[in-house]
């Protein structure tokens, strides 16, 4: 399966890690930085360390080992040679080709397929692995993975609907700082998000709430959501309130995630009974660290949190479908 980055962020470049683990042909990163500059970033990470392996740049190539990967810098999507290069998959890591008229760009530029690491615009099918696969076409031109805290809440949303049914919930994610940000005080079409990111706790909007009810439609309009970013680099958490349908326990909710995290949800789920903070989850490859000390009830009300690396977890998921496309339509 020959892959294509095009997007050489946060995200891109996580996933190149991964991807090399994985044994992945990846033949072209396209970004609008230079090559020396993405080679300098991809080798040095002050969140994931120091990769583990020899990282030069060339003119028009990263140079990982013995592996030379062209890079570009074109802005249109249409624009890149994936015909010539005979791409199979574009990973779309720039948050920005949301639709299926801009991320269709790169199938008029000759790739078979797109993955978006980000959550739709429109109608793209969009994919949590652990809770909706089975339901979406892995053939589809154009797929999108969600977003981290999508990707985190689903699940814990599947666990409770599932053994006693949502009635009506809030998704509260407490997230790192991001790049969306400003590092002093500078204009920003959000005016909480103007203010220096390592300065405050900045409330702002999350798009969790929304996607969930694509994965979940019985749940339209019963969902409400909102973020507060917190000046960390890395690692955020997911609270969620909600009222279920049937009473239940916090020994009961806690054995039901446990169950599932050993079991059907392995390798999303991880659960846990220490008392962690957001830096012991740091290169964790869950979608969801399920924090069982935070389990409460009080009256018919219900939270449960569930930690995750917005980064390295989130690019381990983009593996994982990879996969599953592949597989799918059996590129190798």
């Amino acid at each position: 399966m020959r892959l294509a980055i095009n997007g050489f962020g946060r995200i891109g470049r996580t996933f190149l890690r991964l991807a090399l683990l994985e044994g992945f042909e990846v033949v072209a990163i396209n970004d609008l930085a230079d090559a020396k500059a993405m080679a300098h970033l991809f080798k040095y990470d002050s969140v994931h360390g120091v990769f583990n392996g020899e990282v030069a740049a060339k003119p028009d190539a990263l140079v990982i080992g013995k592996l030379a990967i062209p890079v570009f810098s074109i802005k249109e999507a249409d624009e890149l040679p994936w015909s010539a290069l005979r791409v199979d998959l574009v990973i779309d890591c720039t948050g920005k080709n949301l639709t299926m008229e801009t991320a269709g760009k790169h199938i008029t530029a000759g790739a078979k397929q797109v993955l978006i690491s980000a959550p739709a615009a429109d109608d793209i099918p969009m994919v949590v692995l652990g809770v909706n696969e089975s339901q979406i076409d892995l053939k589809s031109k154009i797929i999108s993975n969600a977003s981290c805290t999508t990707n985190n809440i689903a699940p814990m949303i599947k666990i409770l609907n599932d053994h006693w049914g949502v009635e009506e919930g809030y998704i509260t994610t407490i997230h790192s700082m991001t790049g969306d940000q400003n590092l002093h005080d500078s204009n920003h079409k959000d005016l909480r998000r103007a203010r220096a990111a390592s300065s405050s706790i900045i409330p702002t909007t999350t798009g969790a709430a929304k996607a969930i009810t694509h994965i979940f439609p019985e749940l339209d309009g019963c969902l409400g959501g909102a973020g507060i970013r917190v000046p960390v680099l890395n690692g955020s958490l997911t609270d969620f309130t909600c009222l279920l349908k049937k009473k239940t326990t916090i020994a009961e909710i806690n054995a039901a995630f446990k169950t599932a995290a050993e079991n059907e949800l392995a390798g999303v789920i991880e659960y846990t009974e220490d008392p962690i903070v957001s830096v012991d989850i740091i290169n964790n490859p869950h979608s969801c660290i399920f924090d069982s000390l935070l389990t409460s009830i009080v009256g018919d009300m219900v939270k449960v949190v569930g930690w995750y690396d917005n980064e390295f977890g989130y690019s381990s998921r983009l593996v994982d479908v990879v996969k599953k496309i592949n597989q799918a339509n059996q590129y190798n």
